[in-house]
């Protein structure tokens, strides 16, 4: 009899508690910080309610999990488990794989902590995986180096609609931040490994989603042998706007036909970072 393996991930993945529940999974919800009073994702604090606080300007800060809570979810766990494999958000976007690394040293190697530089829709996709690493018979130690070896075979382009939110975080100067404003620039940015980096500046929403478009084709025949649905999953990612997102999930389906495209809103821990009116297409290598 295989070892009894419990993945665990943070609510950065995209994935709710009552999805976690359907897909045998386990998620750590972020917590914030909004004037001063802590909020937990998707427990205490709903989309709808993030929107409206950060509209308001209130002043949203997010956290990571405490220690206790890690600790917490992980000792439940191990008294049913044998192993966890535990998948936080990227190492480069916040400290959280770095703490629970710490922590997970006086487990002695029953709690494997990935370190892959995954966010959003590519993380969820990995806790997926994790899923059928372990119907595969794998240990959580050979899933962690799986998955780590797996890491840049994904991509994520993100279009953003202001940045006055990156500027408000100290993410860009506000030179460049003030510059984009006057140009009514739409810049993409691209998540690789650990950095969130500059990738083009659109002129237009329009030119903005053809430039994501066509990066993501490119990656496809560059870097992940081809594109074709028996590949690759395809996904987009949104913040607040679901009705434009549809709209580009048609567009993008026009321009790469065949694809199955698993859609969800991006985090709320990306989304103080960003701001509303973000979308964003991602696809991850099928392992």
């Amino acid at each position: 009899m295989g070892k009894k393996i419990a993945v665990v991930t943070d609510s950065n993945s995209g994935i709710t508690q009552s999805q976690a529940k359907e897909m045998g999974l386990y998620v750590l919800p972020m917590p914030f910080m909004i004037n001063e009073e802590t909020f937990f994702e998707d427990i205490t604090l709903t989309q709808e309610q993030f929107y409206e606080r950060l509209a308001e300007n209130a002043d949203v800060i997010t956290s990571q999990p405490s220690p206790e809570a890690v600790m917490k979810l992980w000792d439940e766990l191990l008294e049913t488990y044998d192993e966890i494999v535990h998948i936080p958000m990227s190492s480069g976007l916040s400290g959280s794989c770095q703490s629970a690394r710490m922590l997970a040293e006086n487990y002695d190697g029953r709690v494997q902590v990935v370190n892959n530089q995954r966010i959003s829709v590519t993380q969820r996709q990995s806790a997926l995986d994790a899923l059928v690493l372990i119907e595969r018979g794998l240990d959580a130690a050979a899933i962690r180096e799986f998955l780590e070896e797996d890491k840049f075979n994904s991509s994520i382009y993100i279009m953003l609609d202001t940045l006055y939110y990156l500027k408000r975080g100290g993410r860009i100067t506000p030179a460049a931040a003030a510059l984009g404003t006057i140009l009514r620039l739409k810049p993409v940015l691209q998540i690789q490994g650990e950095k969130l980096d500059a990738f083009a500046k659109a002129r237009t929403v329009s030119q903005g989603k053809t430039i994501m478009i066509n990066a993501i084709r490119n990656d496809m025949e560059k870097r992940f042998g081809g594109v074709s649905p028996d590949n690759i999953w395809l996904q987009i990612a949104y913040t607040y706007d679901k009705g434009a997102a549809e709209q580009f999930k048609e567009q993008v389906l026009q321009a790469l036909p065949g694809f199955d495209v698993h859609m969800d809103p991006l985090s709320l821990s990306i989304a103080c970072h960003i701001g509303p009116g973000s979308l964003a297409l991602a696809c991850s290598q099928k392992i």
